[in-house]
């Protein structure tokens, strides 16, 4: 598995563990499953693990911890976010969480970008985890805070890491317009920018990874299945797309990029997963995965080498411009 350094020198594996479904994402994951898909995916050369303790309510990441825990430590990267604090709740545990998750509602979710909170998120996240350090730390999800997010949150999380508590700081959204910000006016090492830069979604070319480039900073893609839509060889009915049903003439643009791969034995996911590693400003796609067969697939996608051929292909049809910069031509084995 191929790897890129941060300008921190962290390492990310091209592609990293998403963990938000072992924390019951839409539906129950069971233990067994989960540190299956753990196991399945270091055997596969992953070493980059992404957390957060908004899925579910902290489980992803207690389950990601015990996962690891036999691990070396220094043989891996992880990931974990804050912004959400998780304040107890036990008189609404006979009820289930209402943000997605599978999960008794235990615990209630109290946005917070201040220091106190974002000590008091990291604090938590290390006991969950069950470690002693977390080498990326994301603001999760600040677009209706940014005024306390990129003073007192990123004054913090920069104060973390050159006090060598954490190893790098960044931000995680699903926009490209406000990372944009944060790259150009703080000093942030690492964007995981979900769904902007895609198969089918280029909104991130036009500002964030243009800054990302000028600035140093990593960008790691999330989300580049778009909700769903890009997941399969072809779009299924009701396919989605950002949440919500995907509009017809996606859809069609989707069949016709899958009839253009077609004749090259090349399939709509492989081509998702590859996709935002061609821009040099990409470090890493971070993909969900379940189960230990969604890490096997995921890693055989993420891994096929797409005929360049293809990509002229898909320039010249007009459904996927050629990347202007040239794609990744460093990297070591992992």
């Amino acid at each position: 598995m191929r790897e890129h350094r941060l300008r921190t020198g962290t390492r990310l594996t091209e592609l990293g563990f998403g963990a938000a479904q072992l924390g019951n994402l839409y539906r129950e994951t069971t233990e067994e499953e989960a540190r299956a898909a753990v196991a399945a995916a270091w055997d596969a050369g992953v070493r980059y693990f992404d957390t957060a303790p908004h899925y579910g309510l902290g489980l992803s990441e207690r389950r990601l911890g015990a996962a690891l825990a036999s691990r070396p430590r220094d043989d891996y990267t992880l990931s974990t976010k804050v912004g959400r604090l998780l304040e107890p709740t036990p008189e609404r545990a006979h009820l289930q969480d209402d943000e997605g998750f599978a999960v008794p509602a235990t615990y209630r979710r109290q946005w917070d970008f201040s220091r106190d909170g974002i000590l008091r998120s990291i604090e938590g996240s290390l006991d969950r985890l069950g470690t002693d350090r977390i080498d990326i730390v994301y603001l999760h999800d600040p677009d209706e805070h940014w005024d306390q997010a990129s003073t007192s949150g990123i004054e913090t999380l920069v104060e973390l890491r050159d006090q060598g508590v954490i190893a790098a700081v960044g931000v995680g959204m699903n926009q490209s317009e406000m990372p944009t910000r944060f790259v150009r006016e703080t000093d942030i090492d690492v964007v995981m920018c979900a769904g902007r830069f895609t198969l089918v979604d280029r909104g991130a070319q036009d500002d964030l990874l243009p800054a990302a480039l000028a600035r140093g900073v990593a960008v790691v893609a999330a989300g580049v299945y778009n909700s769903g839509l890009l997941a399969n060889p072809r779009p299924r009915d009701g396919a989605k797309f950002d949440y919500q049903t995907a509009p017809p003439d996606l859809v069609g643009k989707v069949h016709r990029i899958a009839d253009a791969a077609e004749p090259y034995g090349v399939t709509v996911p492989e081509l998702a997963a590859r996709f935002a590693l061609r821009h040099p400003a990409v470090a890493s796609v971070v993909l969900g995965m379940r189960t230990a067969d969604h890490v096997t697939a995921n890693a055989a996608r993420l891994t096929r080498e797409i005929p360049e051929g293809l990509w002229d292909e898909l320039d010249r049809l007009g459904l996927s411009p050629r990347i202007e910069d040239h794609p990744h031509t460093e990297g070591t084995t992992a």
